[in-house]
């Protein structure tokens, strides 16, 4: 049965989901902070950095320069070269 629909067998991230290819380093802090069990409230409290910050930078909004990235990974148990 042919619909004139091209059938892949395998699809790239980016085609499955464009988001996460433009955004990894966004989703890698909404990531580790899943995995510590923490608010980006929570979060805020341990690095300094306004919540809305992190909201900011979890949604591609914000970039992550080093020395966020260290405060970042010092609080989520991860090294800080994950979010750059």
């Amino acid at each position: 049965m042919n619909n004139n629909l091209d059938e892949k067998e395998s699809y790239t991230i980016e085609e499955v989901s464009p988001e996460l290819s433009s955004n990894s380093s966004g989703v890698a802090v909404r990531g580790a902070r899943g995995k510590e069990g923490l608010t980006q409230k929570q979060l805020s409290a341990l690095t300094g950095i306004a919540q809305h910050h992190i909201s900011e930078m979890e949604n591609g909004k914000r970039p992550i320069g080093k020395d966020v990235a260290k405060k970042l990974a010092h609080a989520l148990n991860i090294d800080y070269r994950v979010f750059l």
